[in-house]
């Protein structure tokens, strides 16, 4: 088991300024909306819970679970809902908070789905985003940092379920991957 990384891509302190920032925008767009924000389990967990507290209006959470990768590091570009919303979207202002954007397919399957569901407005917040690797054009309204095409851990990002709870966000070296 790897416990030291190489290289340190964003570290915490620069995470928990930019989530503020991403929180102010969402508040100021979002003012007398009440939000419903979806996090994408496991991944954004962290993220939407930090999120959530920075954000000064009103605004409800919930959870999906979606699979695109199962044990491997590449996106399969088989989407699966593993656990649905509770709430009924139906009229309402939709937030997805995701940990990454990377090929967009599990997004852009995820957009489709909900915006069946006839809410006001679909957005999404995604933590990082891989425009290198982009496989659809997808429009990310609150990003918050781009990053290279290396597998990165920590800050709700894992490899095999490993590193999430790393408080910074670190490339993943080559010798931790099987």
């Amino acid at each position: 088991m790897i416990t030291e990384f190489d290289q340190i891509l964003i570290g915490e302190k620069e995470i928990r300024s930019r989530v503020a920032e991403l929180a102010a925008r969402i508040s100021e767009d979002y003012e007398g909306k009440d939000p419903l924000l979806v996090c994408v389990l496991k991944g954004a967990v962290f993220f939407m819970a930090d999120l959530a507290r920075q954000i000064t209006v009103p605004c409800e959470l919930d959870f999906m679970a979606v699979s695109s990768y199962g044990s491997s590091t590449d996106s399969s570009g088989v989407v699966r809902i593993l656990k649905d919303l509770d709430a009924n979207i139906e009229g309402r202002h939709v937030v997805i908070v995701e940990d990454i954007i990377d090929s967009g397919l599990t997004l852009s399957y995820l957009r489709k789905n909900l915006h069946a569901r006839n809410p006001a407005s679909v957005e999404v917040c995604s933590l990082l985003t891989k425009p290198s690797r982009r496989k659809v054009d997808f429009a990310c309204k609150y990003t918050g940092f781009e990053v290279a095409d290396e597998f990165v851990v920590g800050y709700g990002l894992d490899y095999q379920e490993k590193y999430r709870n790393l408080r910074f966000i670190a490339v993943l070296p080559e010798e931790g991957v099987e």
